[in-house]
């Protein structure tokens, strides 16, 4: 029994659109009210619960007669547009039939990226849970684009996790968990029950594994990886499987844990604000020196571990750290724009304060400024 997730007073638990249709690929109703229940006894044990909803645009796209999901963002978008107000209506009906509301809360990476619409995004969540309110998430998928590849609301879960401070993060999705290969393809793959350390999972565990879903296994660890970092644990398990929210809350060992190590320190909001939330402009590759320094001794980045730079980027925009292997390590704030970054990359502060100002010359990114994932 895992005393965390027993003791969680808040919980954000994620669905994913192939969990929430049937084989028709309509959303299933009866599925949806028993997850209602089970939120509802979670409420009567005194908790907290905040649902990450996928499935609007197969809904609208059920609702538009499509037989196949569209590849081109505005019939998404339309799909997503007509299907949203069925979606909400389908958990405030389950929802209903055991006396609680529900608000309906869309969210837009613009409304993150902005800290002060991320706070109020966060104030507004926490009003609703003390006006005894589900809030229902999800993304405002008919004015966005980029989320269409943000992994099926996987991070989006995360984001929500860490904005309200959450005890336990469960993403309920059409595996078991996480297994050592593909189970469909090896029959010796085994399930991995837990994850001491979600960093040590490689970034490129399976794919997407739906028509009618964006995201597959390697979404799922990169949430958990996030969710971990602010120190979270998430359970990955099988949505379909009788009580499973109630066994995960319980600690029943469903599905897969990924753990936070007792050892971490849990980062600051601000950084977790950085990692989850900003839009990403570029990214630098750091040599095994810098990772070594970053990860074993909460070192900032210096210039002459920077090998190389991609993209374009200015000086305080967000961009992903690699390392050799094009593994993401964290993500953090440029104090260079790409051009400079460019120019700078493997020489010393000293050597830099050559031919630059000297308030210019500073890390290339700061580790009161970098989310080390």
């Amino acid at each position: 029994m895992t005393t965390s997730m027993v003791d969680a007073r808040l919980v954000v638990v994620k669905l994913g659109t192939s969990t929430l249709v049937d084989e028709t690929g309509s959303l299933d109703l009866p599925f949806i009210e028993s997850l209602c229940a089970q939120v509802c006894a979670l409420r009567e044990e005194g908790r907290r619960v905040i649902v990450v909803s996928s499935g609007a645009a197969a809904a609208g796209r059920e609702l538009l007669g499509l037989e196949r999901r569209p590849s081109d963002i505005p019939t998404l978008q339309a799909c997503a547009a007509t299907g949203q107000p069925a979606l909400t209506k389908a958990w405030a009906d389950g929802f209903a039939a055991h006396g609680t509301s529900v608000a309906q809360v869309l969210l837009t990476r613009r409304d993150v990226v902005d800290r002060d619409a991320y706070l109020n995004a966060r104030n507004t969540l926490e009003r609703l849970l003390e006006l005894d309110v589900v809030p229902v998430v999800n993304e405002n998928d008919t004015v966005s684009v980029a989320e269409f590849a943000f992994g099926d609301n996987d991070m989006l879960g995360a984001i929500v996790a860490t904005l309200v401070g959450a005890d336990l993060y469960v993403i309920l999705s059409d595996v078991e968990g996480l297994y050592t290969a593909n189970p469909d393809d090896d029959p010796t793959a085994r399930m991995i029950p837990r994850v001491a350390n979600p960093r040590e999972i490689a970034a490129s565990v399976g794919g997407a594994g739906s028509s009618y879903g964006t995201g597959g296994m390697a979404t799922k660890v990169r949430a958990a990886r996030a969710s971990v970092a602010a120190g979270i644990p998430t359970c990955v398990c099988m949505g379909r499987r009788p009580r499973v929210l109630l066994d995960a809350c319980h600690g029943r060992g469903v599905g897969t844990l990924f753990e936070v190590p007792l050892e971490g320190s849990h980062e600051t909001g601000r950084k977790l604000w950085i990692g989850l939330a900003e839009v990403v402009r570029g990214s630098i590759t750091i040599d095994d020196g810098a990772v070594r320094a970053v990860r074993e001794k909460g070192a900032s980045i210096l210039p002459v571990g920077v090998v190389s730079t991609e993209g374009s980027y200015a000086a305080g925009d967000v961009i992903n750290v690699l390392d050799g292997m094009g593994r993401l390590v964290g993500r953090g704030v440029a104090r260079y724009s790409s051009d400079d970054m460019r120019k700078v990359r493997g020489l010393k502060l000293d050597v830099i304060g050559r031919f630059l100002e000297a308030s210019r010359v500073q890390p290339a990114v700061h580790r009161d400024e970098l989310l080390v994932f």
